[in-house]
């Protein structure tokens, strides 16, 4: 890029920023007209779009893409023999048909628990060893979640639905979407089910509908600006979990796919654009 076009590059994204600064300051006071809140919401998807011009993500699945064809584990082989439901190897379309069930495990899995499913039976690693610290700082799990997911931009998403336990899934990922507990007696559904609703200059989508649901579901993983990091969706329900203070929701856990189940298939239909950038 030469000097004058980073120059105007640069300006631009600081008078976004600024631009993005100054509303915030009149939400926070409580000054903006509520007829300005869709320009408010503009202006803010407008920024986001300049900074996805140059998605960190893509160092993320270049990284997955190096692990996925690397010998690694007591049996020094790669996951290319890995089988996401499409057939052993084949990564294009996996996501956007997961979480579905597999008869090989007889349970329903996302793409986090299934990759731990390859790692142990085709690399020889322990369910503890492929499970270590998934959300860590430059987490090979999200480098493959990346990579993986990537291969599904532009395709329907299509989670499993029709096999007696991809359904109980989605009915017991419904149940806890719903459930309110905890210190703040909230629940999933505290934040995300209505519309209209919004924490300062977030909005929150209500993913009972399915535009919401297919525009939120749809975008993860996406690397997160404020922590430098391409996170999950298990990651995102995870801290999700965290901020309502429930007790921690387990990786890979039964409660954490039936979750992802019932929002997977409240988006089905929508065009997969992940990852994704992220606040």
């Amino acid at each position: 890029m030469q000097m004058g076009q980073l120059k105007r590059s640069l300006a631009a994204t600081l008078t976004g920023a600024t631009q993005v600064l100054c509303v915030a300051g009149m939400l926070l006071l409580g000054t903006l007209p509520a007829q300005a809140q869709q320009s408010v919401a503009d202006s803010l998807a407008q920024y986001r779009q300049m900074l996805a011009d140059d998605n960190p993500a893509e160092l993320s699945e270049a990284k997955g893409a190096a692990l996925w064809k690397t010998a690694r584990g007591p049996r020094h082989v790669s996951l290319e023999q890995c089988d996401l439901g499409a057939g052993p190897g084949v990564v294009k379309g996996a996501y956007v048909v997961l979480p579905r069930y597999f008869t090989d495990t007889d349970r329903v899995q996302d793409l986090e628990s299934r990759l731990v499913t390859c790692m142990t039976t085709l690399q020889g690693f322990t369910v503890a060893e492929a499970s270590k610290s998934p959300f860590a700082a430059s987490s090979d799990m999200q480098a493959l979640v990346a990579y993986v997911a990537g291969q599904s931009r532009g395709l329907k998403m299509a989670a499993g639905a029709t096999h007696p336990k991809e359904l109980h899934a989605i009915a017991i990922g419904k149940s806890i979407f719903n459930y309110r507990a905890g210190t703040h007696d909230f629940a999933c559904a505290t934040c995300h089910g209505e519309s209209g609703k919004r924490i300062r200059l977030q909005e929150l989508p209500n993913l009972r509908e399915r535009a919401d649901a297919q525009a939120t579901y749809g975008t993860w993983p996406g690397y997160r600006v404020s922590q430098g990091e391409v996170r999950s969706m298990q990651h995102r329900l995870w801290d999700c979990f965290r901020q309502q203070r429930f007790p921690e929701i387990q990786y890979n856990s039964e409660a954490m796919i039936s979750l992802m189940a019932y929002l997977a298939n409240n988006a089905q239909g929508g065009v997969y654009n992940a990852p994704s950038i992220k606040r």
